[in-house]
């Protein structure tokens, strides 16, 4: 009877840790910067892709990208497509984003780029300026793509 109980519990915590390995599956992509912090590039979870914000950084050297607004927000997007293509999602999967600006000024030149990455229906979207964004960057973005 102990030798039961003991296999059955023993078969129950496999089922449910691996069923929880399977729900929660963490993204790398190499053609994106590494991370610079104790967090994931993305996160998939049953369909849904949590993108971590993305800075100007070069992925090749690490180092940020010389230019202004325009230039940072192009690398930028090119960073997140990177993820996305990881996971097997592209921009038209994006359901909300979240941009950081350093200065709201900074507004309509960021959406001049932004705008050429989402030629269908562009996500939900929140604009917000941050006091500060890591390295100095002029903007930063975050993204949830969700497939059905």
């Amino acid at each position: 009877m102990k030798k039961t109980i003991l296999f059955l519990s023993i078969i129950f915590f496999t089922a449910c840790n691996s069923e929880s390995d399977e729900t929660k599956k963490v993204i790398v992509s190499d053609q994106a910067p590494q991370v610079i912090g104790p967090y994931s590039q993305a996160i998939l979870v049953d369909g849904t892709l949590y993108l971590a914000g993305q800075i100007a950084l070069d992925p090749a050297s690490g180092q940020m990208v010389e230019g202004g607004i325009e230039v940072q927000t192009h690398r930028v997007m090119q960073n997140l497509d990177a993820v996305l293509e990881a996971a097997g999602y592209q921009f038209d999967d994006v359901v909300q984003t979240q941009v950081f600006l350093s200065d709201l000024n900074h507004y309509k030149a960021m959406n001049s780029v932004y705008a050429k990455y989402f030629d269908k229906s562009p996500p939900a979207r929140a604009v917000v300026e941050a006091a500060r964004i890591p390295r100095d960057a002029l903007v930063e973005i975050m993204m949830v793509a969700q497939r059905p």
